[in-house]
Order: C-alpha cells, then structure tokens, then sequence
C-alpha cells in the first residue's frame, strides 16, 4: 500500500538511463508507486512494468491519466521527439521532458548547428548536404578524418569518422543514397581533437543546474578500437576538467543555447546534455542532446544527494529549485553487452551471479537489455547490463566494478576492462 502522502510517477523508457531513472526515484521519501514503460527485468523488482511502447504516447496518456499518475518522467529521445510532452501537457497531466520543438536540438543537428552560429556558441565549422553530389564534392576539397553527421534520430550510431575519401563516400551513400536511417540530411563538420565529456543539465527556460560531469566510452573494443557504439561504459569525475573549463562550459555553452531557445520561441524543460570536447583551442560543442545521457545517467545519477523527485517537479512545473547537493564520491561503470554488439547479436542467453555482484553496498547493477524467461534473467538487447562501483577515487570505484563484473556469469557477453584507462 502506498502511503497517503506519497505520490505516483511513470517513467518512460526500458534501458539502462530508466533504470538509473527508476532507482533514483526509489530513494525518494515521497515517491510512492512507480510505473514503467516498458521497463526490463531489473527494473521490475522497482517498479512494475507497463507493456507500452515508448513512442505509443496517446496510450501512456490515456495509462497515466486512468491510474492518477502525478508526474511522468521521459528517457529516451524517440519518445521526446514524437511529442509526448505536448500530448501529456495538453491533457492536463504533469511531465519532466521538453517539447517536441525544444526536442528538435537533438532530432536536428542541422537545427543545433545554426542555433550554434547564430548565438555564437563554440562549436566545429560545418555544412550541410542533402544531396549526395554536392556533399562528396565539398568532403573531397577538405582534409581527413572528417566527421559525417545524419541530421536525424539515429539510436547514437548516425556518426561516421572517415579517414579517407572512399570510406566518406561509402558512408554518403548510405546516408543519402541508400537512406540507411530514413530519408534525410548530413552535416558534414570539421574534425576537432581532444578529450571528449558530457556535460548534462536540468533547465527551465533561460534557468540551467549543472550536473555532475561524466566522460563515456564509444568504441566497442579496448583501446578505443572497433566501431561507435551507444556506449560502452562511463566515469565521474573527470580529474582533466578543471573549475574553470566548467565554469566556461556553463557560461558560455549551457546558458547561452537555454536562453537561444527561449528567443527561438521553444523553450527548454528537462535534461539539455552537451557533448563536448576540451580542444587545444577551447572548449567546443560536438553535439546536444534533448534528454539523459546513456550510460552517463548510470554513473552519475547516484551521486546526487538531494531528492530526484523534487527537482523534477521544479523543473515540471516551473518552480523554485531547491538546493541540488552531490556526493564527493566516484563512480564507475562498465556496460557488459552482446557478442557481435554493435552488429547483429543472439539474445536469450541466462545471466547467473547478479545477486552476489550486487551485494557490495558499493556496487549498483542497472539492466539495459534484459528479460525474463521461465524465471530466469535473459539477455534481450545489444547493451545489457552496466555494473558500477563506488569510491573515493576513481581507482577504487573501478576496482569495485571489475571485481563485481568478475561474479556475473553469462555465455554471450563482452566487455571493455579499460573503463576511464586515460585517468587511471
């Protein structure tokens, strides 16, 4: 029974990003009943699982109003872009997550590359093609590698780095030939150098509260080898950002663009996420993105010491923020994913030892891609399972992970042990 006072929320998603989403909300004194849609095995010993797709938001609208639902919480970007916050809020029904316009900063990066140069936030030089000719032409009169961007949703994988004009050619005609990702543009951009971090936000119109930083890891193999995947594990803090490129960063990058779509006439509301890169000339934006970060969310929402669900609520209904603390701790997590991930993969694989890795008060298990099936915990996804562990350093944080990642035991995965190796 959930006590008279507490309050009832949904979130929306089923991976990794919701799980951390869920636990977070879990922690909260006045959160009572949690749903999930769809949620996964591991979110379901937290919250109970709704079978509704992310993207069927009149059906989450309809769900949330019938079971007095007090406020919805949105993960993942398709959700965001197909609207579901204008659904939510035109019903009358409270939601954490920005509008389908304010969402375009991440479903365009054509959108988020001219709203860049228009306010003047550092970003790479860029231009944009949608035709095959035109943009082949002007990727063989620049330098490599060059970075070749599609302009819409891609599930983190529309971004190529060609080191040679065959390789720019092959992914062009993917892009815009072959329509790999649907029909649409490509920003084709400078290639900048440097470490990379993400820097997430909560914001409310021209108000922004900066997040604790975190990096991730793209490829799929050790040594930053193979092919961009959605992430293969993260870190926070990050001992190469100093208080002042924060501060920079906050300044001149998360402010300017919340106040940007304020006078654009989309205002923002929910988590802005920059991914950016500290280059030899400054720090500069690769890319925004209009929700939690994944896996960043998994390292970095446990270190928030304040009530999650009080600052969604300032968020969701444009109130006065609280005071938002975070624990000086370390965090560290290593995505264990499917065998042949980011490419084609079997699923159904019986995970076994998820009880006794988790048994570390310093140690959290969030599942990505996970089932159940004849009782047992099952693969189901690409990215399966991020194991964290805690410290007070980054050494024993990743220490903490790898000793618990050690006890999980499964046929079909794969992971990387150099988790953070340029800070360790």
């Amino acid at each position: 029974m959930k006590h008279p006072n507490q309050v009832t929320v949904m979130v929306v998603g089923g991976g990794g990003r919701c799980h951390a989403i869920v636990d977070a909300l879990s922690r909260s004194p006045q959160v009572g009943k949690i749903y999930c849609a769809p949620g996964n095995a591991g979110i379901a010993a937290q919250a109970e699982c709704v079978p509704l797709k992310d993207t069927q938001v009149e059906a989450l609208r309809d769900f949330a109003r019938d079971n007095a639902v007090d406020l919805t919480v949105v993960g993942p970007e398709v959700s965001l872009a197909a609207g579901i916050a204008d659904v939510f809020r035109a019903a009358g029904l409270r939601i954490f997550g920005p509008s389908k316009a304010a969402a375009t900063i991440e479903s365009s990066k054509d959108f988020a590359k001219r709203l860049m140069a228009k306010y003047n936030v550092p970003t790479a030089a860029y231009m944009t093609f949608d035709d095959y000719a035109q943009a082949l032409e002007y990727v063989r009169r620049g330098s490599f590698p060059v970075v070749l961007k599609y302009d819409g949703l891609a599930a983190g994988k529309g971004v190529v780095i060609p080191e040679t004009l065959e390789e720019a050619d092959e992914a062009l005609k993917e892009m815009l030939l072959d329509d790999r990702f649907g029909k649409g543009k490509v920003v084709v951009e400078e290639f900048l150098t440097g470490p990379e971090f993400s820097f997430m936000c909560f914001v409310d119109g021209n108000q922004v509260w900066p997040m604790a930083l975190s990096q991730d890891h793209k490829r799929a193999y050790e040594g930053d080898k193979g092919p961009n995947t959605g992430g293969m594990g993260a870190y926070s803090p990050l001992p190469f950002i100093t208080e002042e490129d924060k501060s920079f960063a906050l300044e001149h990058i998360m402010k300017p663009v919340a106040a940007a779509m304020v006078a654009e006439g989309c205002p923002f509301k929910g988590v802005l996420y920059g991914g950016l890169m500290k280059t030899p000339s400054g720090i500069k934006v690769i890319e925004f993105n209009c929700r939690f970060g994944d896996p960043e969310t998994e390292v970095v929402l446990p270190l928030l010491e304040s009530d999650i669900y009080d600052i969604f609520s300032a968020v969701a209904d444009g109130t006065p923020m609280p005071e938002i603390r975070w624990k000086s701790r370390a965090s560290m997590g290593f995505v264990m994913a499917s065998e042949g991930y980011p490419g084609s993969y079997d699923k159904g694989f019986p995970i076994e030892g998820l009880e006794d890795a988790a048994s570390d008060p310093d140690v959290r298990i969030y599942h990505m891609g996970t089932a159940t099936s004849d009782g047992r915990i099952v693969t189901s996804g690409g990215r399966v399972l991020m194991v964290i562990g805690f410290g007070d350093t980054l050494c024993d944080a990743h220490g903490k992970a790898l000793e618990a990642v050690g006890k999980i035991r499964c046929d079909n995965l794969f992971y990387r042990r150099d988790i953070g190796w340029r800070v360790l």
